[in-house]
């Protein structure tokens, strides 16, 4: 975990992969971590490959990957086959992945004041590796919930500008996930 949270310091974009042309790009670039939030059963395989090679660590959305299951066997199917982590809205997913010693990215909406209370008592549950917090472009939420957790904080969702990326670490985050390959490179 200590040199993933170093990686993440280090080079703190980590693309968000929706289709070829971003993985492309987010294969070219510096970036040292990819989140992977859509694939198949059918493609997957071979997309952990492609990052593999390139020495990249890849966290697979698990909610989002087609064909694979929503459950303890979906986690270990994707473990087996080279996954570095997984990301999940699912509380019983994270407690999986952390039995399981794999990181895990537990995402959290922020809508209103209550999400930040109800995402603090979620995170205390499950003890994920990281948190990612969507919208990322909400400095204000992002401070509150960096100040009240241990868990490293992630800005993901929203983010297109390098203002806003400066906003969420200045924030707190130490890492945001785009899915704009403009700032792939960026710092």
């Amino acid at each position: 975990m200590e040199n993933l949270l170093d990686e993440l310091i280090q080079n703190p974009i980590i693309p968000a992969v929706r289709d070829k042309a971003i993985l492309q790009s987010a294969l070219n670039s510096d970036c040292r971590v990819i989140f992977l939030l859509h694939s198949t059963i059918l493609t997957i395989r071979d997309e952990i490959s492609m990052i593999k090679q390139k020495n990249k660590l890849v966290f697979v959305h698990i909610d989002l990957i087609e064909g694979v299951g929503k459950d303890e066997k979906g986690i270990e199917f994707l473990k087996s086959i080279g996954a570095d982590g997984i990301i999940s809205t699912r509380q019983n997913l994270i407690n999986h992945a952390f039995s399981l010693s794999l990181p895990c990215v537990q995402r959290i909406f922020l809508i209103d004041s209550q999400s930040i209370s109800s995402g603090l008592k979620m995170i205390e549950n499950s003890k994920p590796t990281f948190v990612e917090v969507l919208p990322g472009v909400i400095p204000k939420a992002i401070y509150k919930l960096s100040q009240n957790t241990q868990i490293p904080i992630i800005a993901g969702g929203m983010i297109e500008s390098k203002e806003e990326v400066i906003e969420a670490l200045g924030a707190g985050a130490v890492a945001i996930s785009t899915s704009n390959s403009n700032l792939f490179s960026l710092l």
